[in-house]
Parts: C-alpha cells; sequence; structure tokens
C-alpha cells in the first residue's frame, strides 16, 4: 500500500539553518532514505522552498485570486515528503520513526495514498 508521509517544520528555522547545519541533517536523513530504498519501501521523496516562494490559487471567487505566499499562516509549514510502498501502517510509522529520529524537531502525517499517478513524461530529467 502506498503511504505519504508528510513533514511539517518550522520553515523560519529550517531555512535560517547555516549550510553545514543543514548539510549535516539531510546527510542523516540520506542515511535513512538509503535503508529504506534498499529495503524497496522508498519512492519519491522532495524537498519543498519555503513558503516565500509559494503562490496560492484561491478559487472561491471568479476569476480566482492568485496571491503570493501559503494559504495559511502557521509556524509549522509542510516542508516536504516521502512516498512509501510498505505492507501497512505499522511499517509506514516506522519508516516515519526512522527519519524523524535523524530530523530535529517538527512533525510527521501519515497518509495512505488514494490515488497516485506517477509522472509519464519519457526522458524528461527532474529539475532542481
Amino acid at each position: 500500500m502506498l503511504y505519504a508521509i508528510l513533514c511539517y517544520h518550522d520553515g523560519n528555522l529550517v531555512w535560517s539553518w547555516s549550510k553545514e547545519e543543514d548539510a549535516a541533517v539531510m546527510d542523516k536523513i540520506g542515511g535513512v532514505r538509503a535503508k529504506l530504498t534498499r529495503e524497496g519501501k522508498l519512492g519519491a521523496s522532495l524537498r519543498l522552498m519555503p513558503t516565500t516562494a509559494a503562490t496560492t490559487l484561491h478559487k472561491n471567487q471568479e476569476p480566482p485570486l492568485v496571491i503570493d505566499g501559503p494559504f495559511a499562516e502557521t509556524k509549522e509549514q509542510l516542508l516536504g515528503f516521502y512516498i512509501l510502498d510498505v505492507e501497512n501502517l505499522e511499517a509506514a510509522l516506522d519508516a516515519a520513526r526512522q527519519i524523524a529520529a535523524v530530523n530535529p524537531g517538527g512533525a510527521f502525517e501519515v497518509r495512505p495514498i488514494a490515488v497516485f499517478n506517477p509522472d509519464e513524461r519519457s526522458g524528461v530529467a527532474v529539475k532542481t
């Protein structure tokens, strides 16, 4: 079954880490990612740019309103996610615990995926 681990954290804090602090955290997370990949459990994962780079489309009016920034101002913001292919919720929670153990602070929401549409483009390199 597919699950998403949604990673929430204080965006201002995370984006204020020095290059060295960020690299240390990402290195620890990389170790967990490698382990989960070897076990055949980890699919795509990504880190989002800060909410200051976000644009929100409000569709409660016509035409829809486009504004800079996130929809809601909250301390903890969605900073990224992982896609898992595991047998059940307990296995997904185990993976979330492993990621949380090496990632300082934040919260991790584990949610089953109802529909997954993979990238069907062929030969397209992902740009970061």
